[in-house]
């Protein structure tokens, strides 16, 4: 695969909402390319409603989980010249496409779509591990890849992006190639959407004051699905936790009834019951160690159903947080640094009556590239507060994932407690021999209530 340093990206590439240079930003958008996946030709967008403003969000979360499920899953481990290292068989149900790639083909993918969609929630990548890698981080990884990669498959804007195609599709050798070719060809969602120069018609007035009242209530939400991942997490690995401690217990009482230790001659009389408690002791192992693959089956389910789940939505809460911040960092401060520049600019011009006409038409020249830049800054401001405005709908409608998962914890809990309970029911006859009476009689044990042991 492609193993080789990444080549980097054009300035633009991963930057902010406006990390452009001033005199770079004259372009104007949707001048004849490819239209934007919001803005197809001749309809509507995928985020947009059948009818009123394209502004309003009307997917629904089935219809966000039904657009793809992409598994990712380790391929065994391959030596390369100095170090192993380790891929991934990504395979798309939508594409119905199966391909290898490495962590860094989702580093290169990761850039493209900061270059594609500055003003959307692009997900982290879990970070690179240079020495000292395990198979806990491993797996850990490949878990986190995979939510991310479902994420930008569902994601609208991006599931119809041409990069994500060449991502989950490409077999040739030098897909980063092949990724770095299709963002330079088409730019950024901007420069490609129909919309973006009409943005500012579709926002609500009082746009500001909403984004901070999201952007408070999402950090809340992150707040509070951090200590429920928390939680689950602990539950989880008690779980596997008991899976163990349940499994060596029945070895344990396996080896005591395998002990082939003799009886010293003062215990002769009690020979009889010893032995046959060995011979109990040695047939419940078979039990425990069923009780054992009941509790790890349930700890596995947790973390299938409901830890990757809530991992899941901290993904997509995160990456509105990096988008906030992209935001401000670059939509609102890029402008206002932009403006003295230009009024730096248009002063000497004025005073310029004096000088040759040559250098005075450069000068004109010079002002107009500066004040189409200022505007093409402030449409892109306004562009990404209507991104920001669906990305903020895009959230919440990914709210009612909630009941999913407390749907699946439930039905872990429930499911695994019957099981286990089968379990128990079925070794409670068995122990019967273990209780022995007057006279070698064995009989089984009494509750505590009727040995006088709880207070009447």
């Amino acid at each position: 695969m492609t193993g080789r340093a990444m080549d980097p990206l054009p300035s633009a590439a991963v930057g902010t909402a406006a990390e452009a240079e001033a005199d770079k930003e004259a372009e104007t958008p949707a001048t004849g390319g490819r239209a934007c996946a919001l803005c197809p030709a001749g309809g509507r967008g995928p985020m947009q409603g059948p009818q009123g403003s394209p502004l309003l969000l009307t997917c629904t979360l089935p219809e966000l989980l039904a657009r793809d499920t992409v598994q990712v899953e380790l391929i065994p481990e391959r030596r390369g010249l100095f170090l192993k290292h380790v891929e991934y068989e990504v395979s798309s149900q939508r594409f119905r496409s199966s391909v290898c790639r490495r962590y860094n083909d989702f580093v290169v993918f990761h850039e493209v779509l900061l270059h594609r969609f500055p003003y959307r929630m692009v997900p982290a990548l879990p970070p690179k591990r240079m020495l000292g890698v395990d198979r806990e981080f491993i797996e850990a990884r490949r878990r986190a890849l995979k939510r991310f990669i479902n994420l930008v498959a569902r994601h609208p804007p991006f599931s119809e992006d041409s990069t994500l195609k060449v991502f989950l599709t490409f077999g040739g050798t030098d897909v980063q190639s092949r990724l770095k070719e299709a963002a330079q060809a088409v730019g950024d969602e901007f420069l490609n959407c129909k919309l973006a120069a009409r943005a500012k018609d579709f926002l609500p007035a009082d746009i500001q004051s909403q984004f901070a009242v999201s952007r408070e209530l999402i950090r809340n939400l992150y707040n509070s699905f951090h200590k429920l991942r928390d939680r689950a997490e602990r539950m989880a690995s008690r779980a596997l936790d008991s899976a163990s401690d349940l499994l060596i217990f029945g070895k344990e009482l396996s080896a005591l009834g395998s002990d082939t230790t003799p009886l010293p001659s003062w215990a002769t009389p009690h020979l009889g019951t010893w032995t046959s408690l060995k011979q109990a002791l040695k047939g419940l192992s078979v039990e425990f160690a069923l009780l054992a693959d009941k509790a790890a089956q349930q700890g596995r389910q947790e973390e299938n159903d409901v830890v990757e789940k809530l991992s899941l939505f901290l993904d997509l809460l995160q990456s509105y947080k990096d988008l906030c911040e992209r935001h401000e960092k670059g939509a609102l401060h890029k402008p206002q640094r932009a403006l003295p520049k230009y009024g730096l600019t248009k002063r000497p011009a004025v005073a310029a009556h004096s000088w040759e006409t040559a250098a005075v038409e450069r000068l004109e020249s010079c002002v107009v590239e500066q004040e189409n830049a200022i505007q093409t800054l402030e449409l892109r401001g306004h562009f990404a507060l209507y991104c920001l405005h669906q990305e903020t709908q895009l959230v919440h409608a990914y709210l009612p994932l909630t009941a999913h998962i407390l749907g699946a914890f439930v039905h872990s809990q429930i499911h695994g407690h019957e099981e286990m309970s089968k379990v128990w029911n079925d070794l409670r006859p068995k122990l019967s021999c273990l209780f022995a009476g007057p006279h070698s009689v064995l009989t089984p044990p009494r509750s505590p209530s009727e040995d006088g042991l709880c207070p009447r």
